[in-house]
């Protein structure tokens, strides 16, 4: 879908710095404000819905970076395997920059060795499988943008790969972006319906954020996400750690 992101034009690398590359790509005159949240269901549903893994599986060909932080993205056939690894690969990151916390790291535990086999795996089971979809990877509002006339979409910033198409969503719970209001959850399922068993699937969203919490706790340490992080993966534990 090349008309949602600006246009690149050139990508090489710098003459003077050999660790150093440039990409360019069209300047575009957008509004910063929330995007309008039944045009950007439709336009991320679209996206996740036309793309196609050019391997079959979840994972990107190159690693992708959240920021300065790298992302566990190998190609995996498995959905609930990909997740486990992309999962303990952020809760690693975010040891190194908060250091160990006894509470978090044994939900953690859990959560890798129990919740995700009962929450994520019934998505593969009783003849269903999961369509890797490309996703954004980090779509807040600051990666968004509303060009002021045409009312287009824009999405940039990415940290792309191939994911369940509800992972694209977990970022729209978390409390510190002005995109957490359930209406845009709710409108982008209209236009995407979750998959089964769907009466799990807002807590599979819960589990997705976790993803996202640990992810700015990483960048940020010591912000309160990290404690909000193992209050989604308790709650998990009690309900899906059996």
């Amino acid at each position: 879908m090349p008309t949602i992101v600006p246009t690149p034009r050139g990508t090489g690398q710098c003459l003077d710095d050999e660790g150093a590359y440039y990409f360019l790509c069209d300047y575009l005159e957008i509004d910063h404000s929330l995007p309008d949240p039944v045009k950007l269901a439709e336009t991320i549903a679209d996206l996740h819905r036309q793309s196609v893994s050019p391997t079959g599986m979840f994972g990107f060909h190159v690693t992708p970076y959240d920021g300065k932080l790298p992302l566990a993205a190998d190609w995996d056939p498995s959905w609930v395997s990909f997740y486990g690894k992309l999962l303990a690969g952020v809760y690693k990151l975010d040891l190194e920059a908060n250091g160990f916390w006894k509470e978090l790291d044994e939900a953690m535990e859990t959560t890798l060795e129990k919740v995700i086999p009962r929450l994520l795996g019934p998505l593969e089971q009783d003849g269903r499988s999961v369509k890797p979809c490309l996703i954004h990877g980090d779509l807040w509002e600051g990666n968004i943008g509303t060009h002021p006339e045409t009312k287009n979409i824009y999405i940039f910033d990415s940290c792309a790969y191939y994911a369940h198409h509800e992972m694209a969503i977990g970022m729209w719970r978390v409390d510190h972006h002005r995109m957490k209001d359930e209406e845009y959850r709710n409108e982008y399922f209209k236009n995407f319906k979750p998959d089964e068993p769907k009466q799990e699937y807002d807590d599979r969203n819960r589990l997705y954020c976790v993803k996202e919490r640990l992810m700015y706790s990483a960048h940020v340490p010591g912000s309160q996400t990290r404690a909000q992080a193992l209050e989604d993966l308790v709650y998990l534990v009690e309900n899906f750690g059996y």
